[in-house]
């Protein structure tokens, strides 16, 4: 790579620092939770209140959700590995679909 390229970089993420807009992310070694564990920069963990996980409903760890994806998993895979509209859609996004267009009316 050119040195005025990388020069380029290192001055625009300089700037961006300075001006303290460099976001760097958070390591969790935990499951997501109404608190979480953060691998700290000397290795320690510490213990978070979590404020900023879209789990509003405290459902990412549940036991019943836990158990529906394993169940899920053994059926069909890991995924599509694609989007639905070039591969296909799986059965049980039309089944959810239908039950959430249900609940919603």
């Amino acid at each position: 790579m050119s040195n005025n390229f990388i020069s380029h970089i290192e001055e625009n993420l300089a700037q961006i620092k300075d001006a303290g807009l460099y976001k760097r992310e958070r390591e969790i070694v935990s499951a997501q939770g109404e608190k979480i564990s953060v691998r700290k920069k000397d290795s320690h963990q510490v213990e978070l209140i979590n404020l900023c996980a879209n789990n509003y409903l405290g459902l990412a760890n549940h036991p019943r959700l836990i158990e529906a994806a394993h169940d899920a998993f053994k059926s069909h895979g890991y995924g599509m590995a694609s989007v639905r509209f070039i591969c296909g859609t799986q059965d049980v996004h039309l089944q959810l679909e239908k039950r959430l267009a249900k609940f919603l009316g």
